[in-house]
């Protein structure tokens, strides 16, 4: 037992008082006699005796009562099983990833977490609050009542070393209690290696009752018909459950198909065929678990000619012409003497075909090119210069040609996952009749290629980035070097690598990533760009280059919908946004995966515990109880006991 105020021991010395009171005797007693006085000295005896017996019961409750006095004024306690760290800061890390919408059983996980933390936390207790996407430093649960009450899902997924490196940048003294409250739906190993293991980290972790979820993770034009698109929507299931689910694919809010599909396996592809003209709009599945991801959003733009160019004789190009037809395409020739720079910027596509030397101005002016989002097709020449070729290259990725083979190869393996052979087939081919080339340089590639030689070696490939392609070829397709030109494969592989993605395609971004967006606009110093729909507006980091302007959104938008690219009043464009999808695997997390750390089923418990292994077993009050029962008892004995 310890005292918070032990000098007040001292005063015990006052229990001498009653003692000294009791053996010294201020009263005196006089003898008187009697005649008979035999039956006087009975009761004189018997008298004394009580007396005696009443006096030794008073003393006794007196220094009780004393005692009691002075120790519950010394305030006695008994120390807390926890003591040490009874001055710890106290963090709250909440999960509010869209995982969180998983229902348990008290309805959903993170508006479960929220209400009990409103009805179970300390009104005193100053704690940092940590979310996904916000952050409140020393406060308490009354002063962020109302942000607790309207915290709303966050698109970022649960990150666990970004809460911890927040925490140990708020630098104190002070030892720190961590309560993370999560469901651990994507939690890593090595994340719960940021935790400081100083801390006193516990964690909270609320259990879905639904695992199973449906989940709409991408669209793609699955083929291009002459007024019509063939898309593909991609499902994943998780879980078990093989019911079947409806459907349903919008165009700006107006229904336009329907149709009822069933899991059978893990992935699932459902085809809708649509108009070949502008679309922003959504497909939309029900299911009970999940509703984040139940919904994507997504636009197509109507085809724009795409611009394409040829550099190089007007006797070799012959081909492309026929390929590139006035339907789809503006497609140019243009030797490289008669070539106008100017006009480069505004070309979908270039080819470099069979030129023996490519001038370093056209490298500079092409390097630019590609970064604005353009592609690139590299056709060598038997005469080119190696190191030119290379060095033009090197401004793009780690390609590069080493010295002329003069021997026939046959062009035998196609790579069918290439996004140039996306459509193409609708099965493998075992045998076809193989393409050769008669002269061909070997590349040295860190690219996997999009056809192959018999031996292995690359007869094309390509530098991907996130806007545009380079593709190389290891030889000439002239007639006489190559029959490449009457091979089927021909049409698909050229026709592909001039598609611009800002021009054809399906614009369906995610919000969290870098996504960068090029768009054909002429802007003064005071125009800007926006992106906007009917519930959020924003404007994103934007750099003009010339006749181009380069949009990128990184953080925003905040919510997954459809929106427009707007210059003041005017849309150029329709664009999408969606949540990730990391979130969708209920069953993704590990049970022993927290078993080094202290787990509690609730919130509740939580504060229970810090709550009863911080506290003093304060002592006091039962002297102060004590105290008056010897109050009581010394009346009962002055009044009852002669």
């Amino acid at each position: 037992m310890q005292f918070k105020h032990p000098e007040i021991l001292y005063f015990l010395f006052l229990l001498l008082i009653p003692i000294l009171v009791h053996l010294f005797q201020l009263r005196r007693f006089k003898k008187e006699y009697f005649t008979n006085v035999r039956f006087l000295k009975e009761i004189s005896i018997q008298t004394r005796k009580s007396s005696k017996i009443k006096k030794w019961l008073l003393l006794a409750t007196r220094l009780l009562l004393l005692t009691c006095i002075i120790l519950a004024f010394a305030q006695p306690f008994f120390a807390a099983k926890d003591s040490k760290n009874s001055n710890n800061e106290l963090y709250l890390v909440v999960d509010n990833s869209y995982s969180m919408q998983a229902k348990g059983q008290k309805g959903a996980l993170l508006k479960r977490a929220i209400e009990d933390l409103l009805e179970h936390a300390p009104a005193n207790q100053t704690f940092s609050l940590i979310t996904n996407s916000e952050t409140f430093w020393n406060t308490d649960i009354k002063s962020i009542q109302k942000e607790l009450q309207n915290l709303s899902y966050s698109p970022l997924s649960f990150q666990l070393e970004s809460a911890m490196a927040k925490i140990k940048s708020h630098q104190s003294a002070l030892n720190k209690d961590v309560v993370v409250i999560t469901d651990a739906i994507g939690l890593q190993p090595k994340q719960l290696k940021s935790i400081d293991k100083s801390w006193n980290t516990i964690f909270v972790v609320p259990k879905a009752e639904q695992k199973n979820n449906v989940a709409v993770d991408s669209v793609f034009i699955e083929q291009t018909l002459d007024n019509f698109y063939e898309i593909g929507i991609h499902l994943t299931s998780y879980g078990e459950d093989e019911k079947e689910f409806p459907m349903a694919l919008y165009n700006k809010e107006r229904l336009i198909a329907k149709t009822i599909f069933k899991m059978e396996s893990k992935e699932k592809t459902v085809k809708f065929t649509i108009p070949k003209d502008d679309f922003n709009g959504y497909a939309s599945i029900t299911d009970n678990s999940l509703s984040y991801d139940n919904t994507l959003y997504f636009s197509i733009s109507k085809p724009e000619k795409i611009n394409v160019l040829s550099i190089g004789s007007p006797e070799k190009s012959g081909f492309l012409s026929r390929i590139y037809t006035s339907n789809e395409f503006n497609f140019v020739n243009s030797e490289l003497s008669n070539l106008d720079y100017n006009q480069l910027e505004n070309q979908d596509a270039i080819i470099l075909n069979e030129l023996t030397d490519i001038p370093q101005a056209l490298q500079t002016t092409l390097k630019t090119f590609v970064s604005k989002g353009g592609n690139v097709v590299l056709i060598p020449s038997n005469e080119s210069n190696t190191a030119t070729v290379n060095s033009f290259l090197n401004n793009f990725g780690k390609i590069q040609f080493q010295n002329l083979q003069k021997n026939e190869k046959l062009i035998t393996k196609i790579a069918y996952n290439n996004p140039i052979f996306k459509t193409v087939f609708e099965k493998q081919v075992a045998n076809f009749q193989y393409p050769k080339t008669n002269n061909s340089f070997r590349i040295g590639s860190a690219y996997p290629a999009i056809l192959s030689y018999e031996d292995q070696s690359a007869f094309l490939t390509s530098i991907q980035n996130e806007l545009s392609s380079v593709y190389v070829f290891a030889a000439a397709l002239n007639k006489e070097n190559s029959n490449f030109q009457n091979s089927p494969l021909i049409v698909p592989v050229f026709y592909n690598m001039a598609q611009s993605i800002q021009k054809t395609g399906i614009s369906s971004m995610q919000i969290g990533e870098n996504n960068s967006i090029f768009m054909n606009a002429t802007l003064s110093k005071d125009d800007i760009l926006s992106i906007k729909n009917k519930d959020e507006n924003f404007i994103p980091i934007q750099q003009i280059l010339n006749n181009k302007v380069k949009l990128t959104c990184t953080d925003k938008p905040e919510i997954a919908g459809n929106y427009g690219v707007f210059k003041a009043d005017e849309q150029l464009k329709n664009i999408s946004f969606n949540y990730n999808r990391t979130e969708s695997a209920l069953a993704g997390s590990s049970d022993n995966l927290l078993a080094d750390f202290t787990q509690k089923e609730t919130i509740s418990a939580v504060f229970d515990t810090l709550q009863f292994e911080r506290t003093n077993n304060e002592l006091w009050k039962w002297f102060v109880i004590l105290t008056l029962l010897f109050l009581v008892l010394e009346v009962l004995i002055q009044k009852f006991v002669k």
